[in-house]
């Protein structure tokens, strides 16, 4: 029983107190959104076509993997500031022309949830690239940098469909 109160144990429990706290509070998110003057099919189009990212997306490579439901891909992920991540994530759910979301990262420490969103408005499309992040990590984390990427993400989209259509 000393075992369990001794200052190894009590510093062990304080530590994963801590680290349960972080994990609650370990809470971000970033959003970015666009309006694109094409249908949201033809938005679509242009998202799905991984083929041709590197004519025109200056962000986002697929490296592996195909974007289908519950299939594992890597993309390259390149900030602005040069720096680029490749970055696994699963295809979580697919609804043609209408959302795209995946999402990886390590449990506990840093995950990610991550969407595009398309609607129809007013003959437009209203493209949102949105992402949430959770983990311990996330307190100690600026989103900063990979927001100005998808406000990027999504001018690369919009010239690519607008140049199309």
């Amino acid at each position: 029983m000393d075992f369990l109160t001794s200052k190894w144990m009590i510093g062990l429990y304080l530590l994963i107190g801590l680290g349960c706290f972080l994990m609650l509070i370990g809470k971000k998110s970033v959003h970015s959104k666009i309006s694109i003057n094409a249908t949201p099919n033809q938005v679509w189009e242009v998202i799905t076509n991984t083929v041709q990212y590197t004519e025109w997306n200056s962000v986002m490579l697929l490296l592996e993997g195909s974007i289908k439901e519950g299939n594992l891909v890597k993309y390259r992920f390149t900030q602005e500031e040069g720096k680029q991540y490749d970055i696994p994530s699963r295809v979580k759910k697919i609804i043609p022309s209408s959302l795209l979301n995946q999402g990886g990262g390590t449990f506990g420490i840093i995950t990610f949830d991550h969407t595009y969103s398309l609607e129809e408005k007013e003959g437009k499309t209203e493209l949102i690239i949105h992402e949430d992040y959770q983990g311990v990590f996330v307190p100690f984390w600026n989103p900063a940098p990979v927001e100005k990427a998808y406000d990027r993400l999504n001018k690369d989209i919009k010239n690519r469909v607008e140049s199309l259509y």
